[in-house]
């Protein structure tokens, strides 16, 4: 008989439990869905509206990521206080779990800590030309916590922000205009005038050559085997590659054709007879 009613009995408290906590659990369950739902549309939202506005690019992926943990951050509460927890004691757990948090992910809060500045103080964007720390490459996209590059044989990076932040920049696009600098040698034999003659010439007929600032060709050194002239032509950034590889050509046959020659590096040897 009392086996029969403590088996009711617990019978009872587990239909009690599963109801109360069943609920819950299915509650909590769908806020988590609906609200990871509603996060990812507010995302989708917020980007598309950027875009159409024509907002730079370089904002729009890290704008849709702040929106979407935000809104993940309040479902994550609303979850929590789904099972009962007190606002107060709330509160306090996510301060001792963002403590705990803060200190072990010490490397992702410098990566976003630098995606951060990355943005506010806009060294690069999305589609500039720069390199960083030896490596050149083209940034496809600035992330919360990296910044995916290409480089120029088509190599993706993904570097962490902080190592970005903290190393030097170079920038080669961020600029309308950029200087060509190239160095021209020509044989101690040559008639400097003449050579100068021909480099002009050849500078200001390339198409991409800009008048203003003007192309600056002097003599720059008295090397060890040959005269060398700084040839130093101002382009725009874009047509930068397109004008040096055709100034070289140029200038390797034009000068040549003045009749001055480019000097190999010479090495003369004595040699005495002794005795």
């Amino acid at each position: 008989m009392f086996e029969e009613m403590d088996v009711a009995a617990l019978v009872d408290q587990l239909v009690a439990i599963v109801t109360q906590y069943g609920l819950r659990m299915i509650g909590a369950v769908a806020i988590l869905l609906i609200g990871r739902m509603v996060s990812r549309a507010a995302r989708s939202w917020v980007t598309k509206l950027m875009t159409k506005r024509e907002v730079d690019p370089t904002l729009v992926p890290f704008a849709g990521g702040i929106v979407y943990w935000m809104l993940m951050a309040v479902v994550m509460i609303a979850v929590l206080n789904a099972f009962g927890a007190e606002p107060t004691g709330l509160v306090a757990i996510l301060g001792a779990a963002g403590l705990a948090i803060g200190l072990a992910l010490q490397g992702t809060l410098s990566n976003f800590a630098s995606g951060v500045m990355l943005l506010v103080f806009r060294p690069f964007g999305v589609g500039d030309s720069i390199d960083v720390d030896g490596t050149a490459s083209v940034v496809r996209a600035i992330g919360l916590f990296s910044t995916t590059l290409d480089t120029g044989d088509n190599i993706r990076l993904i570097i962490p922000n902080s190592k970005i932040y903290g190393t030097t920049i170079k920038n080669y696009t961020a600029n309308d205009t950029r200087r060509v600098d190239m160095v021209i040698g020509v044989s101690y034999d040559d008639n400097l005038s003449t050579a100068k003659e021909t480099i002009e010439r050849i500078v200001n007929a390339n198409p991409h050559v800009l008048a203003e600032p003007a192309p600056v060709i002097e003599v720059v050194e008295l090397g060890d085997s040959s005269v060398n002239f700084a040839v130093r032509p101002w382009v725009k950034t874009g047509d930068y590659w397109t004008a040096r590889f055709a100034l070289t050509r140029a200038l390797k046959d034009g000068v040549e054709a003045a009749g001055c020659s480019f000097p190999y590096p010479q090495r003369d040897v004595h040699t005495h007879q002794v005795g």
